[in-house]
């Protein structure tokens, strides 16, 4: 017998890993998130041509926020119910015209309109992607939705560096250019909306009606409590990431007096480590389970950041290498694990833990500069030092067997 984690391996799938649509898929999410990223990279130009408040500001990023986070569950969840296999481009539509609107608003008002449509295109984006992932995988879940993350992880890295390069140097019209991007994600969207359509949706059901029979029914009770688990987890790893992510080229340049660039050549170094740690997760997780894969990938992270805040230089960076291996392998195992846990809620489950991501790292960017502010950056990473103990957590997820052990 053996637990959630392993079903898949129970269930071998004779369909094939359509490796096409799932690379059409990471692509697209990195077209995706690096369009996403280059708000924030455009405030101080936003602020010197609108002549914006610093509130002001944050008031866009609130709209954003709300927008490219809460709806994902909501969203997801209708998909579910009623599978839409084009949505993903209606997706990516909404994300073109909130550019368009970013390059030429007139105004506060016109932002804010743009700020909300760039956020609703992620949020339909996430939860589906997800879903064709899955259905895409062959019976490899954990592969496909690593392959699918990294996607959005080398986005996220590449949107601020054209943002500088392109943005910049030529002016808040110079965002239209970007849209070119949102119309090839859309013809890539609509020919795997073709394949969702003729293929994936045929391949989805039957896994979920297998996965369903072949493990024992959890409570609602139990599963409540599961779900909650795993936002815990998402909690501490979304924060712990958010402190390196946001601060930690201050942190280098306060306590040890480096220069910017080589700041900014430490922070490169963590989050190549996080990108490989995210294409790492899923796989362990297809081969080892699981739950042994969240176990390690958030309490392993412990010694390390306890030992951080205490580090020379070098062993600083040479640190950050673990933590960001380590703890982005936690999140493709954590969703694929979600997705076995509630069978047939594929969009929902990504959606609501996409949303509640991406939303604890904005709050936990915005809570931890508050703590900065009142005590030190140094502070703030022996805070935070503490936070995948949360791991312990994981404890309290189900060991839901399969009906035939």
């Amino acid at each position: 017998m053996r637990d959630i984690a392993a079903a898949p391996q129970a269930q071998p799938s004779a369909e094939s890993t359509a490796f096409g649509i799932i690379a059409a898929i990471s692509f697209c999410h990195l077209l995706n998130d690096m369009m996403q990223s280059l708000l924030p990279s455009i405030y101080p130009i936003l602020k010197d041509s609108h002549g914006l408040t610093f509130g002001q500001i944050g008031m866009l990023t609130f709209v954003y926020q709300v927008t490219a986070s809460l709806l994902q569950p909501l969203i997801g969840h209708y998909t579910d119910r009623k599978p839409q296999p084009y949505s993903l481009v209606i997706g990516m539509g909404f994300t073109l015209v909130g550019l368009l609107g970013l390059a030429y608003a007139s105004g506060f008002a016109t932002l804010l309109v743009a700020a909300a449509l760039v956020g609703t295109g992620s949020s339909v984006f996430h939860p589906e992607s997800s879903r064709v992932a899955r259905m895409a995988s062959g019976g490899k879940h954990g592969l496909a939705q690593s392959l699918f993350q990294v996607g959005g992880n080398a986005g996220s890295a590449i949107g601020p560096l054209l943002a500088a390069f392109i943005v910049l140097p030529y002016g808040q019209h110079s965002v239209a250019w970007f849209s070119l991007f949102a119309l090839l994600g859309m013809l890539l969207l609509w020919n795997v909306g073709l394949w969702t359509a003729r293929h994936g949706l045929a391949r989805l059901k039957p896994r979920a009606s297998q996965a369903a029979a072949a493990l024992v029914p959890l409570s609602r009770r139990r599963l409540i409590l599961a779900v909650g688990v795993l936002l815990a987890l998402i909690f501490s790893k979304f924060f712990y990431m958010a402190s390196i992510t946001s601060y930690y080229t201050f942190y280098l340049i306060e306590r040890f007096g480096v220069s910017v660039q080589s700041a900014q050549l430490h922070l490169f170094l963590f989050l190549g480590a996080v990108a490989a740690g995210t294409l790492a997760g899923g796989p362990l997780g297809d081969r080892f389970g699981r739950k042994p894969i969240i176990w390690v990938s958030i309490l392993g992270v412990l010694p390390f950041s306890l030992l951080l805040p205490h580090a020379s230089l070098f062993w600083t960076s040479v640190l950050t290498v673990p933590i960001g291996f380590i703890l982005a392998s936690a999140f493709p195992a954590i969703v694929v694990y979600a997705q076995e846990l509630l069978p047939g809620r594929t969009g929902t489950v990504a959606g609501l833990f996409f949303g509640f991501a991406f939303g604890m790292g904005g709050v936990g960017a915005a809570v931890l500069g508050l703590l900065a502010d009142a005590t030190s950056i140094g502070f703030v990473y022996q805070v935070c030092a503490f936070l995948p103990a949360i791991g312990l957590l994981t404890v309290l997820l189900p060991e839901t067997r399969e009906a035939r052990g």
